[in-house]
């Protein structure tokens, strides 16, 4: 390995890209865009941990220093806990960043990568096999045997694409000829489930290889994917040569899957560790015929190109791309989440809690492991004001605030905001809007409060009346949360007028609970209600921006910061976020009184009840007894005690 001193081109400091699947990982530092050195792949089985690896490859470098890092990962990436699925490696994402000293450390799907950097590639780059003319700006299909099957895919959107997080691979097989059958019947000896990627990878040629031996019963070697790859390319063995042809065909099905799927007319992409080591076999394999065997979409297919992508570095091309959109965006707009809340409220703060915000805005990394103590001496605050402050952010305390913060700054995959112009299509914009709402869930997951939102739960569980309270636009919100809670067998009543709101409120008791929901937080109607239902002893839950004025007088604050401007366009997305804080309070309370129903959501809840309806009236045409009606869905749905 060439361990020469990098020369900084164009980056402040050198950017370590990772590709690591089930069995080698592979590294790079990249120096400048698109500029790979230091290349080096390791065996995933030399070490015992994901930390060893990456730790015995940087110390083989000595004189470079690493700031930001992006890995691609044979795995579904979701939260911090890597659990890699085909390798017993797993880490926490913050720890890891933490133990190797990173600024960055962005983890990726290895396909998501993958399929970032198709746009990138160029005409010598990947080879084309069969017919079929790609698209501009349309959807691009990705797809890619290894150690399992990878799947993927692109959207374009505005100047820019939209990477699909898919486990497409794990899709049940479907045979297409007796030969398949028999090999779907051997491999159901061993799992119960078989999937594209059973067959379709490394593994699934060996399983392939062993089905048609024991078929045609003759013994078959003990031979690996690499060793039946060369026996069939070299035509010293027939089982292996029908075991690669087979592979070949099953990955045509299983692209023509995606293609018509996705609408793919951008094209299909073949990566993995496979299909490009093989060659100008490839394209005399059955893979194009079987793609194009589509029964009445076989035109359709046809007409989509097939690309083999030949370039060596193209995952650390995808995950380059996606770890500098990330700094480019940490730039623009530095820190996590919850960062940008703080930069949102500062002209609302208090002098003391200004002090504080702008410690946590300076020294984000150094908030998240100092002690309580060290913080308030650094804001020059008393420790009851940063709690107040985390508070006001909707966090628990410091612990929950530290780790939203930890999480915002490890880097992940930017969510962002399409502006709807006036030159869109009416595809267009329903597409944006979609996106945009899309976008601003995903947003809102990101702040959730664990503890928050089971305080919600468990006050309303416990609560003698529920009243919802929200002004104009909102009133729907107020309206389908009653409706909903009254499905539940909860005594709970809607109020949309304010007059209405505050001679409700003054009726209250210590038993009862108030849910506001107010996207600004700050109308003096609300926050009068608020005051005179905390005065009457109720408990309030507010549904409102993280650090308005209705979260500071809210016994609990669900927070959803999306605040639209009322002024120029009705709210749409924040009265679907509203929407979805209720089902989440809904679905919990459901829950906690109905065990027997886990796993069931707000709707099969309704569609339960309409069922149990029936129950009683069938009762009475039968002259049984009434009591019978309470072993039904309904009696086990809403029967609870106070």
């Amino acid at each position: 390995m060439n361990t020469k001193t990098i020369v900084i081109q164009e980056f402040d400091s050198p950017r370590l890209l990772a590709d690591i699947g089930g069995t080698y990982a592979r590294f790079v530092i990249e120096v400048a865009k698109g500029e790979f050195r230091h290349s080096a792949t390791l065996r995933c089985q030399d070490y015992p941990d994901f930390y060893a690896a990456i730790r015995a490859y940087l110390d083989s470098l000595k004189s470079v220093t690493i700031a930001h890092a992006a890995v691609a990962i044979a795995n579904p990436v979701d939260g911090d806990l890597v659990s890699m699925t085909n390798y017993h490696w797993q880490f926490s994402i913050e720890e890891m960043r933490q133990r190797l000293g990173f600024d960055t450390l962005l983890i990726v799907n290895d396909f998501t990568a993958l399929a970032m950097a198709l746009p990138r590639l160029g005409p010598n780059q990947v080879h084309q096999v069969g017919g079929g003319e790609a698209r501009k700006q349309s959807v691009i299909g990705l797809l890619g045997p290894g150690s399992g099957l990878g799947v993927s895919g692109l959207i374009p959107a505005g100047d820019g694409w939209i990477s699909l997080g898919s486990e497409g691979g794990h899709t049940s097989f479907a045979p297409r000829n007796e030969r398949e059958i028999a090999i779907l019947r051997y491999v159901w000896k061993h799992f119960e489930h078989v999937s594209f990627e059973r067959l379709v990878s490394g593994p699934g040629l060996e399983l392939i290889y062993r089905a048609l031996c024991d078929t045609d019963a003759v013994p078959s070697n003990d031979l690996q994917a690499p060793e039946i790859t060369q026996r069939a390319l070299d035509q010293q063995d027939r089982h292996c040569q029908e075991a690669l042809d087979v592979f070949c065909a099953l990955l045509g099905t299983a692209a023509a899957n995606l293609a018509v799927t996705l609408g793919a007319m951008g094209g299909i992409y073949i990566g993995g560790g496979i299909v490009p080591r093989l060659g100008e076999y490839f394209a005399r394999s059955p893979f194009r015929q079987r793609f194009e065997e589509k029964g009445r979409f076989s035109r359709y297919v046809t007409a989509i190109p097939t690309f083999v992508i030949t370039a060596e570095q193209a995952t650390f091309i995808g995950a380059s791309s996606i770890l500098d959109a990330q700094l480019r965006s940490l730039n623009q707009d530095p820190g996590s989440a919850i960062l940008s809340q703080i930069r949102r409220v500062r002209p609302d703060l208090s002098p003391a809690e200004l002090r504080v915000a702008e410690h946590v805005l300076a020294h984000p990394r150094a908030v998240v492991n100092d002690p309580i103590a060290e913080i308030a001496r650094a804001a020059d605050v008393s420790q009851p004001t940063v709690i107040r402050f985390c508070r006001s952010l909707g966090c628990e305390g410091l612990s929950d605030f530290k780790l939203r913060l930890a999480s915002g700054l490890t880097g992940t995959v930017p969510v962002t905001h399409i502006q709807v112009t006036n030159d869109d299509s009416a595809l267009e914009l329903g597409a944006k809007v979609l996106g945009n709402t899309a976008s601003s869930i995903l947003q809102v997951r990101n702040q959730l409060n664990r503890d928050m939102i089971e305080r919600a739960i468990d006050l309303i569980n416990h609560a003698n009346k529920l009243e919802f309270y929200a002004i104009g636009h909102y009133g729907v919100v107020a309206q389908d949360a009653q409706f909903k809670f009254l499905r539940l067998g909860i005594s709970s009543t809607a109020h949309t007028d304010s007059r209405l709101q505050l001679l409700s409120a003054s009726v209250l008791k210590p038993d009862d609970v108030v849910v506001i929901s107010s996207s600004s937080g700050r109308l003096p109607e609300l926050l009068e209600v608020a005051e005179k239902a905390r005065e009457r002893g109720a408990k309030v839950i507010a549904i409102a921006a993280s650090h308005s004025p209705l979260v500071r007088k809210a016994d609990v604050a669900l927070i959803v910061d999306h605040v639209e401007d009322v002024t120029t366009h009705l709210p749409m997305v924040s009265r679907i976020l509203h929407l979805l804080v209720i089902d989440m309070l809904a679905v919990g309370v459901a829950m906690r009184r109905h065990p027997q129903a886990n796993g069931v959501m707000p709707g099969e809840v309704d569609e339960r009840l309409d069922e149990a309806r029936v129950v009683p009236r069938k009762a009475a045409a039968s002259n049984q007894a009434p009591g019978v009606s309470l072993a039904s869905p309904l009696a086990k749905l809403t029967s609870h005690s106070r």
